[in-house]
């Protein structure tokens, strides 16, 4: 057992509300659609989460989603758009740098270790170091 690990949903819940983070689940979300230029993504059923850290939301959808091309009627006029950096959002790296106080490659680490959830990853940071 790893000093500082939570062993069960009540002591993460407890260690995210110490960091000022809370989680609300979304109820009977039918469907989410994330629409880019060219796609739509859609995700039928899919699990919501809210994720409020310091007065920020942030969105998490688990789903698989189903990918379409936009329909040229309604898609967004094409211009050339820069290529999408690859990784977490800059938003979720920057967090968890600034809630784990740990350098942006550390930050980026722990969020592909947790698949891009960002108290996930604040929380494995956290309970890596030593109690003191």
């Amino acid at each position: 057992m790893i000093p500082g690990n939570p062993r069960n949903a009540r002591q993460m819940e407890l260690m995210m509300r110490r960091l000022g983070m809370t989680t609300e689940e979304v109820p009977d979300v039918e469907e989410v659609i994330v629409r880019t230029r060219t796609k739509e993504h859609h995700f039928r059923a899919p699990e919501v989460t809210i994720l409020t850290v310091q007065g920020v939301r942030t969105y998490q959808i688990v789903g698989a989603p189903e990918v379409r091309p936009r329909d040229a009627r309604t898609a967004a006029p094409t211009s050339p758009t820069p290529p999408a950096p690859s990784g977490p959002p800059e938003e979720d790296v920057r967090l968890v740098m600034e809630q784990a106080n740990v350098s942006r490659e550390e930050a980026i680490e722990a969020l592909f270790q947790t698949r891009g959830a960002p108290a996930e990853a604040i929380l494995l940071i956290l309970s890596r170091r030593p109690t003191g």
